[in-house]
């Protein structure tokens, strides 16, 4: 343990004056902040539905498992808890992403203070979070989104502490953090890869040694061991998603492109004063705590831009750079021109005006009338091609579900009783069985997504309605007779695809569920 002990000494008035305890300014600054952020998301709340991969999300809850095709299981643990209030409400739905989104602010901000920072630093890191469209929405809907935010900085807040402690008590912490992440997001693994650059310094690299570091690496694997046998057992259904990714999306993606957008994304202004000082300050001390740290996020960095990894991907490493960035601008330039805080100030709370981008705070009257001008988009057939589907989705699927109402109170009394829904896509199955026990409707199933996984087994019933996008004649290879009896306009859709969807009445089954399965076993990501 020698190491170790050199390290701390020669740390120990840096160690001393930076873990004193949070002053009460401190906390009362943090508290504000957290205030406003569940403000912000709880105004959005109020002007949205549920956005599309939110419910299968909410539908992974009622079918837990080690594993589901897109994501790993801890989604289902949460959406699990949040199906016991037997809710449909977004406010309930959303409880889970707005307790981590509150604790996204409090732990940079005890990151900011582990690494030095004082309540200026605080401020600057937790602003540029608010005003962040980046931060918004990502961290408004129930996805894994915004739990692999919340996970990546608790683990990166752990990591921060042994880099200084060097001490048992972190490491084990930073175990069960990235255990967690990679439970909730496979993007963890890119995290993972980061902390790697602490074998290259002498001080990290002898006490991850004299620590055993391996037997928290053993622990990791036996933890995720039960995701990985599921993975095997279905055939790896994560790579047949990764390529279907790539071959519809990422490939086409432009890194330069990536980078603008990101820019954007985290605030002009932000992306500006902070991201720029937080390189320099990493690069300034390359002595103390803060370059392996920010050799870890580099090396994120650097394999998730190989990767081709979207914009949204790099929004956990934005939140890990922030303290840095902030700590720079309180160290560096305000301890010699204190008035240089109030220019900074003014400009960040400008960027503010961004907010509205990045989450529904708005009413979607204001929105198309202030914000959709600046990101309009023509869709042939359409009058509005609206960027985020949940300022419209309460009345898309309160009408389609009054439709299917309609169609399924059509059909004889002799049809009724086995008669199914089958959801082409996942949302639409999904927003059935959310909503569809309020209207008398039948359970829904697809084969799109994890709910392939759900699908029914046995016979097919003679009757089945069916409820697409428009997607051509998908139907008709699976029952003798197919009728189009509905079709919803959505004047909203951002895609022409999305304009219309149909319900269809199909009936004389040709397979049954077990053979449909096999059809789709390759098509789960169509």
């Amino acid at each position: 343990m020698q190491v170790i002990e050199i390290a701390q000494q020669k740390n120990k008035k840096h160690l001393t004056e930076s873990s004193l305890p949070m002053t009460m300014q401190a906390r009362l600054m943090i508290l504000a902040f957290c205030m406003v952020k569940l403000t912000l998301h709880l105004l959005a709340d109020s002007h949205s539905g549920f956005q599309g991969d939110e419910l299968l999300h909410i539908e992974t809850g009622k079918h837990l498992a080690f594993g589901y095709m897109e994501f790993p299981p801890m989604i289902g643990i949460l959406a699990f808890i949040q199906n016991l209030f037997g809710s449909s409400s977004v406010y309930v739905h959303r409880l889970f992403a707005h307790i981590a989104s509150i604790l996204i602010v409090i732990f940079v901000a005890k990151t900011t203070i582990e690494l030095g920072g004082k309540n200026k630093a605080i401020f600057l890191a937790l602003l540029c979070i608010i005003i962040a469209p980046a931060f918004g929405r990502s961290q408004q809907l129930f996805q894994p989104v915004v739990f692999s935010q919340l996970f990546w900085v608790l683990s990166f807040y752990q990591l921060t502490r042994f880099v200084k402690y060097l001490d048992k008590r972190s490491l084990w912490y930073l175990t069960a953090f990235v255990v967690l992440a990679c439970s909730m997001k496979y993007d963890a693994l890119f995290f993972v890869v980061g902390l790697s650059a602490l074998l290259f310094f002498k001080t990290t690299r002898q006490a991850l040694l004299q620590l055993h570091f391996w037997q928290n690496s053993i622990v990791v694997i036996l933890l995720l061991l039960p995701n990985l046998i599921w993975q095997y057992v279905n055939s790896f259904p994560v790579l047949q998603m990764m390529g279907r990714l790539y071959e519809t999306q990422l490939d086409n993606l432009s890194r330069a492109g990536n980078l603008g957008q990101l820019l954007v994304d985290v605030n002009p202004v932000c992306s500006m004063l902070i991201i720029p000082a937080a390189l320099i300050y990493i690069f300034r001390n390359s002595r103390a705590i803060s370059f392996p740290l920010g050799m870890s996020i580099i090396l994120s960095v650097a394999f998730l831009s190989f990767a081709k990894g979207k914009a949204y991907y790099f929004y956990p490493i934005v939140l890990t750079i922030l303290p840095f960035g902030a700590i720079f601008w309180e160290q560096i330039i305000l301890q010699r021109r204190k008035w240089i805080m109030y220019p900074i100030t003014f400009l960040l709370v400008m960027g503010a005006v961004l907010i509205p981008f990045g989450m529904p705070v708005y009413s979607f009257d204001r929105y198309l009338a202030k914000v959709y001008q600046y990101e309009k988009k023509d869709i042939e057939g359409g009058r509005y091609g609206v960027k985020y589907d949940e300022y419209y989705t309460r009345e898309k699927w309160r009408e389609t579900m009054q439709q299917l109402k309609s169609v399924y109170d059509s059909l004889p009394e002799s049809e009724k009783p086995g008669c199914i829904i089958w959801g082409k896509h996942y949302a639409q199955a999904g927003a059935v069985n959310l909503f569809g026990a309020d209207h008398h409707l039948p359970e829904a199933f697809s084969y799109h997504g994890s709910f392939y996984s759900w699908a029914p087994a046995g016979r097919m019933p003679n009757t089945t309605i069916a409820l697409s996008y428009r997607v051509g004649d998908f139907f008709s290879p699976y029952f003798d007779d197919v009728k189009l009896v509905r079709t919803i306009y959505n004047p909203y859709a951002d895609t022409e695809e999305e304009l219309y969807q149909r319900i269809y009445v199909c009936k004389r089954p040709k397979q049954d569920f077990e053979k449909m399965k096999e059809l789709f076993k390759t098509r789960i990501f169509e």
